[in-house]
């Protein structure tokens, strides 16, 4: 449910961009990017950082496109996200000394910590070049094309890596040791043996 709360603004986008133009699709991305951090205010929830930080980019650059009439704010916008995550994710590690993707998922994993830096360093590369991937295709494909891409592409593109990403780390976690049938068998059988045996 949590990720369909966050998704929401992209599918509006999606649906305005194809029933209207890029420039309606902008106006609700901005609006439903409001409405998320107005749903954690109603809560009396903190609002998470990411959502300020999606909100403050599309307001100013899809404010710029919808004023403008030029929607390559919109695109720049886009990669700036995944530029920013991954210079977050880099700064955090290396300068501060603190790892972030350990810290969102420590709860929930336990791992040794070459194991924490290299996960964290192969996601900041992985929003880096997503926001490469943004930019070439912004700006060498049709607008529909990127569109697509915006929605379908890197959403895809996410879940493969986050997929990857936790095959990768199967060998460090920790296993519960099951009995099988055959475990089963090996074991020696307490027999009593009766009169009739």
């Amino acid at each position: 449910m949590h990720a369909i709360f966050e998704y929401l603004p992209l599918v509006i986008f999606f649906i305005i961009y194809k029933v209207f133009d890029i420039y309606w699709a902008t106006a609700s991305l901005i609006a439903t990017s409001a409405l998320q951090i107005l749903y954690y205010v109603v809560k009396r929830q903190p609002v998470p950082t990411r959502n300020w930080v999606f909100f403050g980019l599309i307001a100013v650059f899809g404010g710029l496109t919808i004023f403008l009439h030029d929607d390559a704010f919109l695109k720049w916008k886009v990669t700036l996200i995944n530029e920013f995550f991954a210079l977050a994710l880099l700064v955090s590690q290396y300068v501060f000394k603190k790892n972030l993707i350990k810290q969102f998922l420590s709860e929930a994993l336990t791992l040794p910590d070459p194991v924490w830096n290299k996960l964290n360093f192969s996601w900041a590369m992985f929003f880096a070049l997503c926001g490469l991937l943004n930019i070439y295709v912004a700006f060498n494909f049709e607008q529909e094309t990127w569109v697509n891409f915006k929605v379908f592409g890197l959403t895809g593109l996410t879940f493969v890596f986050a997929i990857g990403s936790i095959f990768s780390l199967h060998k460090h976690l920790p296993q519960e040791e099951l009995a099988t049938p055959e475990d089963a068998q090996d074991k020696p059988k307490n027999v009593k043996l009766t009169k009739d045996q």
